[in-house]
């Protein structure tokens, strides 16, 4: 009786393949798959301004990574700390290179917990209109309030003031203003292909 022979090595390695949501974005044409200066600052601060809406911002990064089958490329929060590190603005810079897949990551979490806080980020950009049209303070909403001092004292803690974009934003209003642009750009998010609109406009500008 002839026996079959399998020829398929036994230990054969298995092939991790790409995560499918990080399809969804197209790939922009930027030199050797890296993101430019701007792109990786405005992925930062949104990161930013999630961490001011909600305490315990960085852990909820980490779970969103592994709920979306994401781990592989931010695998922990030294991973994620070093990934934002790319960030010009920072304190703590490196001159470490950020490729697309790293950027499309941080871009799928963003809108992935935007949209879990949708409600919350509609309810603070109501009162601040409704604050803006009755030429009330902002610290007469305590949550806008709070999302606001929050986001600048986390900008003032991690950003470089010896940047001459960061001292552009050494004033309580204009840190204001950042914050509050944040969160429009958090509400764009959440939108009808808002994720993929959000990565499009990180390289308005930037490629040809």
């Amino acid at each position: 009786m002839i026996l079959a022979v399998s020829l398929m090595p036994t230990n054969t390695p298995t092939v991790s393949s790409k995560p499918m949501i990080l399809d969804s974005l197209p790939d922009p044409p930027v030199s050797n798959r890296l993101c430019p200066p701007r792109t990786r600052q405005q992925i930062d601060l949104i990161l930013l301004a999630i961490e001011a809406l909600e305490l315990g911002g960085s852990e909820a990064m980490l779970y969103a990574a592994k709920e979306l089958e994401l781990q592989d490329i931010i695998t922990n929060r030294v991973v994620l700390w070093r990934l934002r590190c790319t960030n010009p603005w920072r304190r703590s810079y490196t001159r470490r290179p950020l490729q697309l897949e790293e950027a499309k990551a941080m871009v799928v979490i963003t809108s992935h917990l935007a949209r879990r806080m949708t409600v919350l980020i509609r309810q603070l950009l109501m009162a601040y209109q409704q604050l803006c049209e009755k030429q009330l303070p902002l610290e007469h909403h305590l949550r806008l309030s709070e999302y606001l001092e929050r986001f600048r004292t986390h900008f003032r803690s991690r950003m470089n003031p010896r940047r001459a974009k960061v001292t552009a934003y050494s004033s309580d209003e204009k840190l204001n203003e950042l914050a509050l642009s944040l969160l429009n750009q958090l509400l764009f998010c959440t939108g009808t292909s808002g994720m993929q609109r959000f990565w499009s406009s990180l390289f308005d500008g930037e490629v040809a």
